[in-house]
């Protein structure tokens, strides 16, 4: 049987046999040509009369209204190779098709069951109003509809449901209305798009995928007869709910197909015989990295609205490899496991990655088990950093051409006067090593030295610092805010630290690369704009230091089989322990705590149980990756020290 399609209305009009038998309906056996002939007559008088008839319903939807109908349609997220992750959408479920990219086994079976003389009647069948008026006339109410397929359309996209007569005689005006003005193949397109086919499926595409997991060009004879059977009572003749009532209702189709000669009875035994559903109900499937979607989601929301989200159509290609998300998940998993079995009974482990080159983010874990917790502390968790947080103050050191690396600070006590009094930092382990290099102290993640520097280069400086990396969660410059005593998303963490390994250069982090329409027009696309935020003297030097503390420092436990810096984070009261980390080509971030703030125990570091599970991520992320290595700060010029005056002296002791 040919596949070509439907002709037009006009084509049809001149001669509608060719036109059937083009689309694999032979018309001997169809209920005999004097019967269609008188069909057709009967239709053209009855729609003489019904056009007179219309004068006394001018309040009537124009049908000229469908030619720019728009219906609710789908939105899909991709990862970046095109695999599926989600579907988002409210009650509609849908998906637009063309007609030529149904199977013509689907087109005859709805037709055969729905209004086997489309392509002969304008609009309305007057054989089938007939018996549907006198069926309804012995009931005293509506129990027998007659419509056709374009008198289901208008009454889907125009009318209201009720079943009342005046509905229906409204029904026969559009109909006819409706075909004065579009061709029977879109008409039937429209409304192959537009129906309810069960389980919040509207329209042909995601009805195939959710009954037969198949595009509707794929639907075989048996399926087609099962689609088809489903539309007078979808809920009903479901085969995930009767069976049984499927094959029953899928019989009465085939047979119909056959009795009009569109089948022969050969054809009508095999396709009752072969098995039906090998798909599932896909309406509210659940993502399967649903932190991700959900973030997605959210950024959606932002940008387009969230009820153009759910009903636009979009198509959403994320930055995100579902196979390296899915290991991202397992580590944190892991990572988990293993702190209960050290008897650290920790609920929450997260973990963010994003690639320096581009800030597409590669990775997102916000939390160990989305059913149990939806919250995302990736995106949505300031949490204090601790130490992990000196790097932008000591980067503010070198940019102000006031340090290196190699510079002297003195780890010794000091006290500063405070609102509430005084103020006196101390270090970790409550000792003081005296005059050291301000490698040294980083390394060591020497607390008193960290402050020190921070009233030496100002700590407003060091604020504008992060704030030029994308840091936007409220910061104020507090004697011990080096030492990370706010909160700060990991996200925020970690599309930071990126920007120290693309040596200055800084984009937004994204997790969506492009989102087009359902006919592919460009809606939003995020092609990395870098822009150099840092000097790239003061950011080679502060990587130089950062790779000593995985090499000799605090962070030895996160240590790598090629260069990688990165820095330990743990606060003073052991709530959150921290390790950001990065190579040239993927910054990441481990964060471990507990959602209510418990203490997480004595001994908890970011050097000790936040950093393997940083390199267990590491190690396999960067499988494939060649090994690459940073700038050295030799290529770059140090910036100018400023003169010193007096006065900015004096104004260094007000606080001691």
């Amino acid at each position: 049987m040919s596949s070509s399609t439907i002709q037009t209305q006009q084509q049809t009009k001149k001669d509608w046999k060719p036109a059937l038998r083009s689309f694999g309906i032979g018309v001997g056996k169809a209920a005999g040509g004097t019967f269609l002939a008188f069909t057709m007559l009967a239709s053209s008088v009855a729609a003489g009369g019904i056009l007179g008839l219309a004068m006394s319903f001018r309040n009537l939807p124009d049908v000229r209204s469908v030619l720019g109908y728009v219906p609710k349609q789908t939105s899909y997220i991709y990862d970046i190779k095109g695999k599926l992750l989600a579907r988002l959408h409210g009650e509609e479920n849908r998906e637009i098709v063309k007609l030529s990219d149904v199977s013509p086994e689907l087109k005859r079976a709805v037709l055969a069951i729905e209004d086997s003389h489309f392509y002969q009647h304008q609009g309305i069948n007057l054989y089938s109003m007939g018996r549907a008026f006198v069926s309804n006339w012995k009931h005293g109410e509506v129990v027998e509809g007659a419509s056709t397929i374009t008198m289901q359309l208008v009454k889907n996209l125009l009318l209201s449901p009720e079943r009342v007569y005046s509905r229906k005689l409204s029904e026969v005006v559009l109909a006819i209305r409706l075909e004065q003005v579009l061709p029977k193949d879109t008409v039937f397109e429209m409304y192959l798009n537009n129906i309810y086919w069960g389980h919040n499926n509207y329209g042909v595409k995601t009805a195939a995928e959710t009954y037969f997991n198949k595009s509707p060009e794929d639907i075989n004879l048996a399926e087609a007869a099962m689609m088809a059977g489903l539309i007078q009572a979808p809920e009903k003749y479901s085969p995930f709910i009767n069976y049984q009532e499927t094959k029953r209702r899928q019989a009465l189709v085939l047979s119909r197909m056959k009795n009009l000669g569109w089948i022969s009875p050969a054809e009508e035994s095999a396709a009752l015989k072969e098995p039906l559903l090998v798909g599932k109900p896909t309406s509210w499937s659940h993502s399967d990295s649903p932190y991700i979607t959900e973030a997605v989601v959210q950024e959606l929301n932002d940008t387009f609205g969230r009820e153009y989200v759910l009903q636009g159509g979009m198509r959403v290609q994320t930055t995100i490899d579902y196979d390296f998300q899915q290991m991202a998940e397992e580590v944190v998993r892991n990572g988990h496991r293993r702190l209960h079995r050290w008897g650290l009974y920790v609920d929450q482990v997260a973990l963010v990655s994003v690639d320096p080159r581009t800030h597409f983010v590669k990775a997102m874990v916000g939390g160990v088990d989305f059913k149990n917790s939806q919250f995302n502390r990736v995106t949505q968790a300031k949490r204090q950093p601790g130490s992990a947080f000196k790097p932008f103050v000591y980067y503010t050191a070198f940019a102000s051409g006031k340090y290196t690396p190699e510079s002297s600070i003195e780890d010794t006590p000091v006290t500063y006067r405070i609102v509430s009094g005084t103020y006196s930092p101390k270090n970790y382990d409550k000792s003081f090593y005296g005059k050291m290099s301000v490698r040294k102290a980083l390394l060591l993640s020497r607390n008193v030295p960290a402050i020190k520097i921070g009233q030496e280069v100002g700590l407003d400086n060091a604020i504008k610092v992060t704030r030029s990396l994308g840091i936007d969660s409220p910061l104020q410059p507090v004697i011990s805010l080096p030492l990370g005593s706010m909160g700060i998303t990991p996200l925020e963490m970690t599309a930071a630290y990126a920007t120290f390994a693309s040596n200055g250069w800084h984009s937004e982090p994204t997790l969506i690369v492009r989102v087009t329409d359902s006919q592919g027009n460009l809606l939003l696309e995020n092609t990395p704009k870098p822009k150099l935020v840092l000097n790239e003297w003061a950011t080679a030097s502060l990587t130089s230091v950062l790779q000593g503390v995985i090499e000799s420092g605090t962070g030895r436990a996160a240590k790598l089989d090629r260069p990688a810096a990165g820095k330990t984070g743990t606060t003073s009261d052991e709530r959150d322990v921290w390790f950001v980390g990065y190579v040239p080509q993927l910054a990441t971030a481990v964060w471990i705590g507990n959602d209510d703030y418990r203490p997480l125990g004595k001994g908890m570091t970011g050097g000790g149980h936040a950093a393997p599970i940083w390199r267990e991520f590491m190690v396999q992320a960067l499988k494939n990756e060649p090994v690459k290595y940073f700038h050295s700060p030799s290529k770059f010029e140090r910036p100018a020290a400023p003169k010193k005056s007096r006065k900015s002296r004096r104004s260094r002791r007000y606080n001691r």
